[in-house]
C-alpha cells in the first residue's frame, strides 16, 4: 500500500479512536485543563504518534497526518455544524442544576458540582439565595450560567474551576 494512504487511514482511525474516547470519558470541562490533563494530552500525542506514522519519520509523513488530523476535524465541525443528529451525538448538553430556585442534587452529584461552588458561582452572579436564581445552567464548555428571577435580569457567566489535587511534596 501507498505509504502516505497508510498514513492517512492511520491517522484517521487514531483520530476517531480519541474522539469516542474522550466522549466516553466525558471530558465536559476539557477547556480547564490541570496539569494531570496536560500529561495525559502529551502522553497520548506521543502514544499514537507510532500508531499514525508507523516506521514513517519524515517531514513529509508527519506533514501528512498533521493535515489529515486538520481536515477531519476541520470536516467534522461542518457537519456538526449542519447535522443535528450528529452534533448531539459528539456534544455535550447543557445541564439545568437549579430551576425556579429548586436545586437539581441529581445533577450536581452528577457533574460533581459541591454547594460551594455553586454559592461562588451565585456570588459571582451578585446572588445571594437559591430562591433568587430562576435558572442556572452547567454550559457545555465548563461555565454556570445564571439567570436570576428579579426585575432588573441580571445574566452572567462563571467559569467553573477545576479544584487541583496536589501529589504532596515532590521537591
Amino acid at each position: 500500500m501507498n505509504q502516505y494512504l497508510d498514513i492517512i487511514l492511520r491517522s484517521l482511525a487514531v483520530y476517531a479512536f480519541m474522539l469516542v474516547a474522550i466522549r466516553l470519558t466525558g471530558k465536559k470541562e476539557l477547556s480547564q485543563l490541570n496539569t494531570t490533563d496536560v500529561v495525559l494530552i502529551l502522553l497520548i500525542s506521543n502514544a499514537v504518534q507510532n500508531a499514525m506514522v508507523g516506521n514513517n519519520t519524515s517531514l513529509t509523513g508527519g506533514l501528512v497526518a498533521a493535515a489529515v488530523l486538520f481536515a477531519l476535524n476541520y470536516a467534522l465541525k461542518k457537519l456538526m455544524f449542519k447535522s443535528k443528529k450528529f452534533r448531539e451525538l459528539l456534544s455535550e448538553k447543557p445541564e439545568i442544576l437549579i430551576h425556579n430556585g429548586d436545586l437539581d442534587f441529581a445533577t450536581l452529584s452528577k457533574l460533581d458540582i459541591s454547594n460551594e461552588e455553586l454559592r461562588e458561582a451565585m456570588r459571582e452572579h451578585g446572588v445571594e439565595k437559591y430562591k433568587d436564581v430562576k435558572l442556572a445552567m452547567f454550559e457545555t464548555d465548563g461555565n454556570i450560567s445564571i439567570i436570576t428571577g428579579s426585575g432588573d435580569l441580571k445574566q452572567t457567566q462563571y467559569k467553573r474551576k477545576k479544584k487541583h489535587k496536589t501529589l504532596g511534596s515532590l521537591n
